[in-house]
């Protein structure tokens, strides 16, 4: 294998890498802020000009604080479990474009980490993996707050899955592909959104249960089950799971955009390759802000509602979209 795309490869991974480790500590601080703009509030001011330095701070926080494991818990599982829920939350974007081909150095470089003709079924394989490691951080604690918190927590994600599996399939319908750069390329001239806004929306709703967001914050509901399936976790272990939920805050925009919004596509991308991150980019900033928008309007449902309302009205819509984009798509090519 050629050493240079080995070296291309490890560069591209060290950039998305450091993309989503910088993009989940000022998610955090964009939400604190526009949570407050909505609330008429300050939000944080104090650490570094305007607050800019208050990501900074939480980290060396939380790397200075105690880190404590129950006495009765299971050690090996406790420790691993943060780790399961967020490796996938960092990988799940390897089949995500982030632009197209540039010229660097001589080099045509591709502006992704790799074009897999089945992208969409890695995405939805790797977005389930998480769903362990919650499980098992509730187990392991042996603390029945935890406990609950955890299976609340897979008993959501599998059933919001469903629906947010089904809100992919009109996508490829349309592109004809389940690759992500072949679906973001078919957006060239119209987004999917306009062919699919009730496959976007659902895929929005079906997101935030999948990410654990508010109004669908069950497995931590703190008036119920204190921290949920963190309940024990303290130090970098919390980071981890903290971490985990805006990165894939992070990763449900960037798949949103690129499946619905055009990802990449815009103006004179094909004149000028570089505006492709900077068109992403835009797109999943308004996404987050809608997700933080939700969270700051919406009080978290009850959880027989939360449950019913993803088997009994998300699921058959979800179908229906998929019906109805079937039929629509061989009346008008036949």
């Amino acid at each position: 294998m050629d050493a240079a795309l080995i070296i291309e490869w490890i560069i591209k991974s060290a950039i998305l890498i450091f993309v989503l480790l910088t993009g989940f500590a000022y998610t955090t601080f964009y939400e604190r802020k526009a949570l407050a703009r909505i609330q008429v509030r300050v939000g944080p001011n104090r650490a570094g000009p305007g607050g800019w330095l208050q990501p900074v701070a939480d980290g060396i926080k939380l790397i200075f604080k105690e880190e404590l494991i129950p006495a009765q818990a299971d050690k090996i599982i406790f420790i691993l479990a943060p780790v399961i829920t967020v490796i996938p939350a960092f990988i799940i974007l390897a089949s995500v474009p982030w632009g197209e081909q540039i010229n660097l150095f001589g080099r045509n470089i591709n502006l992704y980490l790799t074009n897999i003709n089945v992208g969409v079924l890695y995405i939805l394989s790797v977005a389930s993996i998480s769903v362990y490691g919650i499980v098992l951080a509730g187990w392991a604690s042996n603390n029945k707050y935890a406990m609950l918190g955890g299976l609340r927590s897979s008993a959501q994600m599998i059933s919001y899955e469903l629906a947010l599996g089904l809100a992919f399939i009109g996508p490829i319908m349309l592109a004809g592909s389940m690759s992500m750069l072949d679906i973001a390329e078919a957006q060239r001239n119209i987004w999917f959104v306009v062919y699919q806004p009730l496959g976007f929306l659902i895929f929005f709703i079906a997101s935030l249960a999948e990410v654990n967001r508010a109004p669908f914050d069950m497995p931590e509901a703190e008036q119920e089950l204190t921290a949920g399936y963190h309940t024990e976790y303290s130090g970098m272990k919390f980071a981890l799971f903290f971490m985990a939920e805006y990165i894939k805050m992070i990763a449900v925009s960037a798949i949103a955009a690129t499946l619905f919004l055009g990802g990449f596509q815009g103006l004179f991308v094909d004149m000028l390759p570089w505006l492709g991150p900077l068109y992403l980019f835009a797109k999943v900033f308004v996404l987050l802000f809608l997700m933080i928008w939700v969270r700051a309007t919406l009080p978290r449902i009850r959880y027989d509602r939360l449950m019913a309302f993803g088997w009994k009205l998300m699921l058959p819509v979800a179908l229906f979209n998929v019906f109805a984009t079937a039929v629509v798509m061989v009346l008008v090519g036949g």
